[in-house]
């Protein structure tokens, strides 16, 4: 694998940007240099990130989101 993390990984399984074998290694993610550890979906070249809202739910189950923009910087924790 390589020791770079991807431009773009979401956890959700039905995105197109998932990756079971990346998020079983540990993905971190700093956003404006915080660390964050409720981020759902992130995009390097873009500059955002997706959060979860709270507890509240869409009508398919799965958590709202809001996308926030700032500068992102992702890591393997297992390094």
């Amino acid at each position: 694998m390589s020791d770079t993390p991807p431009d773009r990984l979401s956890n959700d399984p039905d995105s197109p940007f998932y990756d079971a074998d990346l998020l079983q290694r540990g993905v971190g993610i700093r956003f404006k240099g915080q660390e964050k550890t409720n981020v759902e979906e992130y995009c390097v070249s873009e500059g955002w990130i997706r959060v979860a809202a709270g507890a509240a739910k869409d009508r398919k189950g799965r958590p709202l989101t809001l996308k926030l923009k700032g500068e992102v910087e992702p890591y393997f924790r297992d390094e």
